[in-house]
């Protein structure tokens, strides 16, 4: 069994720059956003329940899922996000858990899970959590730039997330993303070293 340490952190704190560090540092990844996306791209295993559920109005021209009409009416409506959880959720644990099974070729995998603490399922399957830390005006200002939402849509989506507070008190490590990108990378390679030790021990 890998020893597996559980990646998380708000939106836009730098969770896949921090995956991509440990990536090159010889770490399997298996990210769960990337799985999902998987999920609910153009003949995804997810869809055909998604058209089922919701129509194939939330479906953009190449058959995949049109997120951000998705998360429109998700917003507008608690019980469409909970329908799109239970179709998503349990083929993401499936799919990420085999791939954590595969990954015996790495000294160590990192599993990226947005809301990881606040599912509480992927609890069990981690050795270690590592959150990934910034102050909230960073959050905002690194989401609204890649993504084009307006800071009021990204409040919105931070908002369905635990606090930051909550979040460290849950941590067996953080990294702080609010410098320059060569001082992430050194509190990785020190992580890295000290996961290295711990999977050995494992």
């Amino acid at each position: 069994m890998s020893f597996v340490v559980g990646l998380t952190g708000g939106i836009g704190s730098g969770k896949t720059t921090v995956a991509d560090f440990f990536a090159e540092l010889g770490a399997a990844v298996v990210d769960t956003d990337v799985i999902a996306h998987e999920l609910t791209g153009p003949r995804g295993a997810a869809i055909p329940q998604i058209v089922e559920s919701f129509g194939p109005a939330v479906l953009r021209s190449d058959g995949s899922l049109d997120r951000t009409v998705m998360r429109q009416r998700c917003f507008s409506d608690p019980d469409a996000r909970k329908r799109l959880e239970s179709i998503l959720h349990p083929m993401i644990r499936r799919e990420s858990a085999e791939r954590c099974e595969r990954a015996d070729h790495a000294p160590y995998v990192v599993l990226v899970v947005p809301l990881l603490i606040e599912s509480g399922a992927y609890r069990e399957r981690i050795d270690r959590l590592l959150v990934v830390d910034c102050d909230e005006a960073q959050q905002i200002s690194r989401v609204m730039a890649r993504s084009g939402l307006t800071e009021r849509e990204v409040r919105e989506i931070m908002a369905t997330q635990i606090s930051r507070a909550e979040r460290l008190a849950a941590a067996d490590d953080v990294v702080t993303n609010g410098a320059s990108r060569d001082a992430l990378q050194a509190q990785v390679i020190v992580l890295h070293r000290r996961y290295l030790e711990l999977a050995r021990a494992n």
